[in-house]
């Protein structure tokens, strides 16, 4: 009865073995609809606005399949598609130019701080492709320009829809104003959540990300940072 027990048991081990091996060498065969079966040759399809759906859309599929979904069920078939159209709206960035904004201005002998601030905005960033998002603070010493300020949320705008870092994102927002404004100072503070660090890794709720860069008086003169940071501090809701 024993020796019956040891032999089955053998055998279905020798099943089991069997049927790894057949997962295993069906794994490395390219899925259908997969990236390596669709875009072996890796050329790019026809873009619209400067972004290949197409091919956005096969990457998503091999996604999905390497993950052990199934592209083709009914509630992921649509998918592929829509995080291309997703990818064409939170990259849009990339394919614009925020410096026309900046260069419509009004002369004015008005010499004192402008700030803007608590200007949303919500970006991605580059190292997981994670959302992250807050608010950015814009003041500037005008040397005679005068721009209107929703120009400054636009700016603020074109620079996050990029895959970005927040440090880069500040100091291209800074050093945009500085150049196209002819500013006697330029100080921008951005603060974000970062979803790369409250969803996944150390997973911190609640953290958040200061950056600041401070261009001319708001850099050379103590009191001039002081005044532009207690504005954008002072009485916050």
């Amino acid at each position: 009865m024993a020796s019956m027990v040891s032999s089955q048991k053998y055998i279905n081990l020798k099943d089991r073995e069997s049927e790894r091996m057949s997962i295993s060498k069906e794994a490395d065969q390219p899925m259908e609809g997969s990236l390596m079966g669709e875009l072996d040759d890796r050329e790019a399809g026809p873009s619209v606005g400067g972004v290949d759906h197409a091919r956005i859309e096969r990457a998503v599929r091999e996604i999905l399949w390497a993950v052990g979904e199934n592209p083709d069920r009914e509630g992921l078939v649509e998918t592929p598609a829509r995080v291309a159209r997703m990818y064409a709206e939170v990259f849009s960035g990339l394919h614009e130019d925020p410096r026309p904004h900046l260069q419509k201005f009004f002369t004015e002998s008005y010499d004192d701080i402008v700030l803007v601030r608590d200007i949303s905005f919500n970006s991605f960033c580059e190292h997981h492709l994670c959302p992250f998002g807050g608010k950015a603070h814009i003041g500037y010493v005008p040397s005679g320009k005068v721009v209107g300020l929703s120009k400054l949320a636009r700016v603020v705008e074109i620079v996050a829809r990029r895959p970005q870092v927040q440090e880069r994102m500040t100091e291209t927002v800074a050093n945009l104003l500085e150049d196209e404004l002819d500013a006697r100072g330029v100080a921008v503070v951005i603060e974000a959540t970062h979803t790369c660090m409250t969803l996944r890794g150390v997973r911190k709720p609640g953290s958040l990300c200061v950056t600041s860069s401070m261009k001319g008086l708001f850099r050379q003169n103590a009191s001039s940072r002081a005044e532009i940071m207690s504005l954008i501090y002072t009485n916050r809701r």
